[in-house]
C-alpha cells in the first residue's frame, strides 16, 4: 500500500485509486471499486468531496440517504457527512472524486463502519 501520490496506485481490499492531479487545496482520483464491494461508512473533517460515476453502477449512502448512481451522474458529500458508496453490479465501478478542503490528507477519515476491520 502506498500513500497514494501523483498517478501512483493505491490498491485497497474494496478496489484501487490512481491519484490524477492535486494542488493547493484540492485532490482528483480516478477510484475503481471492485464488484460486489464497498467503501466504509467514512467521513472526513477537513474536506468536501464531488464524485461522478464513469463506469458501472454506484450506491451511495450519504447521512443515511441512499442513491443510485449510474454513468454520468455526480453526486456532493458535504464535510463531515457520513458517506459510503458500494458496486453492486458485476463489473468494476470506475468514478472520479474532486476533494476540495484545506487538508485533504488520507489520514482525515474517520470510519464508522467497515467491512475490512480497519480502524
Amino acid at each position: 500500500m502506498t500513500n497514494g501520490g501523483l498517478n501512483e496506485e493505491d490498491v485497497r481490499p474494496w478496489g484501487r485509486f490512481i491519484v490524477l492531479d492535486e494542488g493547493p487545496n484540492f485532490k482528483v482520483k480516478r477510484i475503481e471499486v471492485a464488484a460486489g464491494k464497498r467503501l466504509s461508512l467514512q467521513s472526513h473533517q477537513h474536506r468536501r468531496e464531488q464524485w461522478t460515476v464513469v463506469q458501472g453502477e454506484a450506491v451511495v449512502s450519504i447521512d443515511g440517504a441512499d442513491h443510485r448512481l449510474v454513468p454520468g451522474d455526480s453526486t456532493f458529500i458535504p464535510r463531515q457527512a457520513r458517506h459510503r458508496v458500494a458496486n453492486p453490479g458485476p463489473a468494476p465501478l470506475v468514478f472520479i472524486e474532486v476533494q476540495t478542503g484545506d487538508y485533504l490528507g488520507e489520514d482525515d477519515i474517520t470510519r464508522h463502519q467497515d467491512d475490512f476491520d480497519r480502524a
